[in-house]
């Protein structure tokens, strides 16, 4: 069963091994509330998944030891698993679905771990790993539901306790519910009155649909820039737990969580992955309340794939009005490129691209379009160069 006595007992075994990650204020997440941010994205193997897994590993016996462990995960529990095991002098096999990001693959090779890639998502290399466990006498170490791994997660709920003990509030994310469960026991344990909230994505949500139900359901598919929560169906432990001890889940859309990423990167200078992030986007849209409220986002992971970095700053650009692109309707004479140009320079926005072209059957035989993609400032400045540009007499078609 998992005890407090238990996470306390992790903290002890942990402290040599992990960094006590600090806890950074963000005053423009959300200027309504006290924001602050665990930064588990600055753990070793930059994210919080190494606490549970050498917890786990230290709880071995030497048998098992010997025989060696076998995990599965989309990247950040194969990291912490791949390390855990080569300061333990245990040999370690690491299943990961084919499409996780090389950039994870190669660092839980560079951990010292066998990788195995497994043709299909998380659950097909979740079923490989067990067939594998069965076949060598492996030792599987569940990337969530297992207490020893949710102990070696809780440790953080200690550490922020410690770190903010005035705290209403934090928002945590949920994939398969290991992070949360260990965070939330910790922390409803010592303090009750201090909220617990969960964050899966819009396109993964199966601890908030599992919660609604009352029952552990799965999800037919999911389909998130949050790979690291890309989770069909919660545990049955963390199911349990989160049941319990958390007091209410929320969903974010791919959208928000990319302008969440793009806010860490330019307020504060951090990296987060898309799972790290969902806790800063249910702040920014306000998904919960925590109006007046001392509220931590906790920040799970920071190892993004940096080929999918620039779509996901170009989202988040989109989705808080800093980019935009206007479709403008012309009469083809001298001077109109010109007038638009001035407009927006006087208004401050400042064009990337441009493209011009005569109109197309069925318009106006002088008639032209121009697209221009800008840099703006939110969107209030978007809608006064659209409503500028009106005046003087152009139309925007794509309103």
């Amino acid at each position: 069963m998992l005890t407090l006595d238990k996470i306390y007992h992790a903290k002890y075994v942990l402290k040599q091994i992990i960094r006590e990650t600090d806890v950074i204020h963000a005053p423009k997440i959300n200027p309504e509330a006290e924001i602050y941010l665990k930064t588990e994205n600055l753990q070793i193997t930059g994210s919080f998944k190494v606490r549970g897994a050498y917890y786990k590993m230290s709880c071995l016996s030497d048998e098992e030891k010997a025989k060696g462990v076998i995990a599965c995960s989309a990247g950040n529990h194969a990291q912490g698993v791949a390390l855990a095991a080569a300061k333990n002098g245990i040999r370690s096999i690491i299943c990961l679905p084919d499409g996780a990001p090389i950039s994870k693959v190669e660092a839980t090779k560079s951990y010292g771990a066998e990788v195995c890639l497994v043709k299909g998502v998380y659950d097909d290399a979740y079923a490989e790993a067990l067939r594998q466990r069965d076949e060598y006498g492996y030792t599987f170490v569940h990337p969530f539901d297992d207490e020893n791994v949710i102990a070696g997660q809780g440790t953080i709920g200690l550490e922020l306790i410690e770190q903010i003990p005035d705290l209403d509030a934090v928002v945590v994310p949920i994939g398969g519910g290991g992070l949360i469960s260990g965070v939330a026991f910790a922390i409803k344990s010592l303090n009750p009155k201090i909220k617990v909230y969960g964050v899966q994505a819009a396109g993964a949500p199966s601890m908030f649909k599992s919660v609604q139900d009352g029952k552990i359901g799965k999800l037919e598919s999911v389909s998130t820039i949050a790979d690291g929560i890309a989770v069909k169906a919660p545990g049955e432990n963390t199911f349990r737990i989160v049941s319990e001890y958390v007091d209410d889940i929320v969903t974010v859309t791919d959208d928000e969580i990319s302008a969440a990423i793009l806010a860490l990167m330019e307020q504060q200078k951090l990296v987060t992955e898309g799972a790290g992030a969902v806790p800063v986007a249910a702040v920014m849209f306000n998904k919960i309340p925590v109006k007046g409220k001392k509220v931590v986002c906790l920040l799970s992971g920071g190892n993004i794939d940096v080929t999918i970095l620039s779509r996901v700053i170009k989202r988040g650009l989109l989705m808080t009005g800093r980019n935009c692109t206007l479709n403008i309707e012309l009469i083809d004479k001298p001077g109109q490129l010109m007038d638009v140009s001035r407009i927006i320079a006087e208004l401050g926005g400042n064009v990337i691209s441009i493209h011009h072209e005569r109109a197309n059957e069925g318009s106006a035989v002088n008639g032209c379009y121009l697209r221009i993609v800008l840099e703006t400032r939110n969107y209030e400045h978007i809608d006064e160069i659209k409503e500028t540009l009106k005046k003087n007499g152009f139309k925007i078609t794509n309103d």
